[in-house]
């Protein structure tokens, strides 16, 4: 599609699609590196549990808090690829127009809504964490429970900010702009 002989506010939106989207694919390529340093951590946890008969509480943890980044920190990425979950009999019948006008609502309706009460809800609990410094309660532990508490907040803000993206693909897409369905080159894979 030639963007040039687009309106201007549609050049803007594809515009803003294409760098939110840019955002969200680096940011979740590059935090799904920390599923390996996460198997990592957990065989070590095993390997020196039952083979060295010895405990690391931080190590624990360690595997507790890349996990924490992985799934809060990739939630836009998932969103990104149309990864999440539906539990619908209609949806993958729909028209691109259907689907856009569903996308366009649920946006509206749910995730926005939603994220923005997660953030809301969570803003003292984080708060309270970062003023205390909070640190890991068991003797041993990580003493940044407060940096992994702050991940909820960027769960929120990259919700958000893909949420605008989303919002533009589906407006674009009823208006008639079939460009604007085109999520990436490299979808999810589907399950087996």
């Amino acid at each position: 599609m030639d963007f040039s002989k687009q309106p201007g506010i549609v050049r803007v939106a594809f515009s803003i699609i294409r760098i939110t989207d840019s955002f969200t694919e680096v940011t979740g390529r590059v935090l799904s590196w920390l599923n390996i340093a996460l198997v990592i951590s957990i065989c070590t946890v095993v390997f020196m549990r039952y083979v060295l008969s010895l405990g690391s509480i931080a190590l624990q943890e360690l595997a507790i808090y890349l996990h924490a980044f992985i799934f809060l920190g990739c939630c836009a990425y998932t969103l990104r690829h149309d990864g999440h979950v539906r539990v619908d009999i209609f949806y993958r019948r729909f028209s691109a127009r259907k689907k856009a006008i569903v996308n366009v609502l649920g946006t509206l309706f749910l995730l926005t809504p939603v994220s923005l009460f997660i953030g809301y809800a969570s803003w003292d609990y984080i708060e309270t964490a970062w003023q205390l410094r909070e640190s890991s309660h068991d003797a041993g532990g990580l003493p940044w429970v407060y940096l992994l508490k702050s991940m909820i907040l960027f769960l929120v803000a990259t919700l958000l900010i893909q949420a605008i993206a989303e919002l533009l693909r589906g407006l674009l897409t009823i208006s008639g702009y079939p460009a604007a369905i085109e999520r990436s080159a490299e979808p999810l894979q589907e399950a087996a």
